[in-house]
């Protein structure tokens, strides 16, 4: 175990002498950065929200504009809610690709279409300036104790240089494969974790109904089989009708949209994954788009007219 921390330490000084841009400083964004700060790699960051950027400024971070953070910054983070943001800030007018400077590499932490992520490798590979696509799975406890699951797509080379600084986010990071390979697995990792919290819902609402204590329901079954992390992250959250965002519903229906509109894309046919959009959907018709997505519950209560909740 030292030997390991010994050998991350000796990596993670290499990454302390260089400026990073950090543009996103939302739910996952925020404490991201604060841990890169944390770690003592020098930051210089942007978001539309004031309030974030004073916040990790206050933390030791320096504001920049996208043009200034591509002029000074040689590693350039971004986690940002779509892949056309993504676009906007990279190629937008004054963007950070008109200033990024050859051997300089661009790492989108953000969860959009492997399509998206391969335009913007194949656009910044013209600039000579290397693309990772690396988003997160975690959800926003894992961003504040850096022990995301970091799924990477891109060149071998940019992936080791950042590798660093992954150590600082996350507890693993992988190569998957070439570009667009990480953005694949967060539509599969997206695809498992959603239909899994919908199925669980169905579960306990039919628990509840049936007049089970939905709390005892969940300490029987989560030693077996139906065990997984997401019953142990969202039945305690629901049983105590807790929905404050950890990855709010808006995030996961906008990635359940990018899946479908993948997998149409390529001829995969995905009827769970369909049917888990218009269950979303209609979440969204009734206003629960900002709440956790562990609030998924709540379209299978609503048919049933029971609640999950302790008793």
């Amino acid at each position: 175990m030292r030997r390991r921390q010994k050998k991350q330490e000796t990596k993670q000084k290499g990454c302390r002498h260089m400026k990073v841009g950090f543009i996103g400083l939302g739910i996952m964004g925020r404490p991201m950065a604060k841990n890169l700060l944390k770690a003592g790699v020098e930051l210089m960051v942007s978001d539309l929200n004031p309030e974030a950027v004073a916040d990790v400024v206050e933390a030791g971070a320096e504001n920049g504009t996208y043009a200034q953070i591509g002029a000074d910054c040689q590693v350039v983070f971004t986690i940002v809610p779509t892949g056309e943001i993504v676009k906007e800030i990279l190629f937008g007018k004054e963007g950070v690709a008109s200033s990024l400077k050859e051997g300089s590499i661009v790492c989108d932490m953000s969860s959009v279409t492997p399509v998206e992520s391969r335009e913007c490798y194949e656009r910044l590979k013209q600039q000579k300036v290397g693309f990772v696509d690396a988003p997160v799975s975690g959800g926003e406890p894992g961003a504040i104790a850096g022990t995301l699951a970091i799924m990477a797509g891109g060149e071998e080379e940019a992936f080791e240089q950042l590798k660093p600084y992954f150590e600082i986010l996350g507890s693993s990071a992988l190569l998957i494969g070439g570009p667009g390979s990480g953005s694949v697995t967060k539509l599969a990792n997206q695809v498992i974790v959603n239909n899994t919290i919908a199925v669980v819902s169905e579960a306990f609402v039919l628990a509840a109904k049936a007049g089970a204590d939905p709390q005892k329901v969940y300490e029987a079954i989560r030693g077996g089989l139906a065990g997984s992390a997401v019953l142990d992250a969202k039945i305690p959250m629901i049983v105590e009708r807790n929905f404050k965002p950890g990855g709010p519903i808006r995030i996961n229906h906008k990635d359940i949209k990018n899946v479908v509109h993948t997998a149409h894309s390529i001829d995969v046919p995905i009827p769970y994954t369909a049917q888990l959009y218009e269950i979303l959907q209609t979440l969204k018709i009734h206003g629960h788009m900002e709440e956790d997505h562990g609030g998924i519950v709540q379209y299978f209560e609503r048919l049933a007219d029971v609640e999950v909740k302790k008793k």
